[in-house]
């Protein structure tokens, strides 16, 4: 019995990506736990129970960075199971990024330009994943 790359590559690359799963949960979990924190921490401060515009934007930003972590970790068990990268998924995870991004925008703070951009991104993956999901649905009917 000889030595099989393949093989040996495949159970190197199981290995990495099992650590990956293990250190996206970690970070998802102290994640929440912080993201928890921070809501406990500003609804006790003065005024309490009210947040600031600037703290409700930090709160989102987290918040979607979280699922962003979520999502990460979807792809990543997507690929273990099939043993390849679902497309969508990815570009999920750029929308909800993008998202983030938005949110937690200051506009008087950006210059037209960034904006127009920044349009054009939320443009081409929109319609990148309407192409995705139509060309997924017609390999469902076929």
């Amino acid at each position: 019995m000889g030595f099989n790359s393949q093989s040996a590559l495949t159970v190197f690359e199981r290995s990495i990506i099992r650590v990956l799963i293990l250190l996206m949960m970690i970070t998802i979990l102290f994640g929440t736990i912080e993201l928890g924190y921070v809501i406990l921490k500003t609804l006790l401060a003065p005024p309490m129970f009210l947040f600031s515009l600037e703290s409700l934007l930090d709160i989102f930003g987290f918040f979607f960075m979280i699922l962003i972590g979520i999502e990460v970790l979807e792809t990543i068990k997507a690929y273990i199971k099939k043993d390849h990268i679902h497309v969508e998924i990815v570009f999920l995870v750029a929308m909800i990024a993008i998202a983030r991004k938005v949110i937690i925008l200051q506009m008087d703070k950006i210059d037209p330009l960034g904006l127009i951009g920044i349009a054009a991104i939320i443009l081409s993956l929109t319609g990148s994943y309407y192409i995705i999901k139509k060309t997924y649905n017609v390999k469902d009917e076929e």
